[in-house]
């Protein structure tokens, strides 16, 4: 009977990591045109109007460009300095 729970147990950590594992895998990272980037880890519809730029998690900007980093939580976008959501 503990062989069966030890079974259990490593296979809910399993599927917990690669759970765990495929959501971080849909993290991308969000630039306005002002130059504030932030994290997110869902596929969000931004309005036309507000110029943002959705990249993969890995990208960063090259020497010299001028972005920074605004995390934020929840749904909305940088504007001007301040966290508009939507």
């Amino acid at each position: 009977m503990r062989h069966i729970a030890r079974s259990v147990l490593v296979g809910a950590i399993g599927t917990a990591a690669l759970a765990f594992s495929l959501s971080h895998a849909s993290a991308a990272i969000v630039c306005t045109d002002d130059g504030d980037c932030w994290h997110t880890h869902a596929d969000y519809d931004y309005p036309p109007r507000v110029g943002v730029v959705v990249h993969p998690d890995g990208w960063a900007w090259n020497e010299g460009d001028h972005y920074r980093w605004r995390e934020h939580e929840g749904r909305g976008y940088w504007h001007g300095g301040d966290w508009v959501p939507f």
